[in-house]
C-alpha cells in the first residue's frame, strides 16, 4: 500500500543508524512538529538535540516542514545546524526533492520520518524514497481529539 511507511516505529530514538547505513541512506529528512519538537512548542529536547548530533556523524540531516510561520521557523533554526525548509506543502514532493539536490542525494538514498502518513509518508512515498512512521513525540499530552484523529489516520496504513 502506498501509504504503508517502510518503518514503524514509536519513536525517532528508535532508528536503527547500521539499519540505514546498510541499504545505502545518505540524507534524512524529519518533519518537524510532533516529530522532532511537541508541536508548537518550539524548542527541541536535550535528548532530540543529541540525537540528531549523533546522526550527523553518519548521515546529511535537514528539517522538512509545512509551518509557514516564519519566526516559528527561526526559532527553530536558531537551536539546531541543520537546514529547515518550510512552507513544504506535504505530500507534494517540491521541496523534499530540493533537499535532495542540495545534498547531491538521489531520493532512493533519501528517508523521510514523520509523524503524518498523509502528508510525511505520503510526500517520501511520491518523491521515490524510503519512509518512517513514527508516534508523536509527546503523544503522552496531546489531546483526545488529537489522538483520536491519529488513530483514523492510521486506519488507512493497516493491512
Amino acid at each position: 500500500m502506498f501509504l504503508e511507511p517502510d518503518f514503524n516505529l514509536e519513536s525517532i530514538y528508535d532508528i536503527d543508524i547500521s539499519e540505514l547505513k546498510s541499504v545505502g541512506i545518505k540524507l534524512i529528512l524529519f518533519d518537524l512538529d510532533s516529530t522532532l519538537m511537541k508541536s508548537k512548542s518550539g524548542k527541541f529536547s536535550f535528548k532530540t538535540l543529541q540525537f540528531l548530533n549523533d546522526l550527523k556523524t553518519n548521515f546529511h540531516l535537514a528539517i522538512v516542514t509545512n509551518n509557514k510561520n516564519e519566526e516559528y521557523i527561526s526559532k527553530a533554526r536558531s537551536q539546531v545546524d541543520i537546514p529547515v525548509y518550510s512552507k513544504a506543502k506535504k505530500p507534494d514532493t517540491k521541496v523534499l526533492l530540493s533537499a535532495c539536490k542540495d545534498f547531491n542525494v538521489e531520493p532512493k538514498y533519501a528517508l523521510m520520518v514523520g509523524d503524518r502518513p498523509l502528508s510525511d509518508i505520503l510526500g517520501g512515498k511520491r518523491a521515490g524514497m524510503a519512509t518512517i512512521l513514527v508516534d508523536s513525540i509527546s503523544k503522552d499530552e496531546e489531546n483526545c481529539i488529537v489522538r483520536f484523529a491519529r488513530f483514523l489516520e492510521r486506519l488507512a496504513i493497516k493491512k
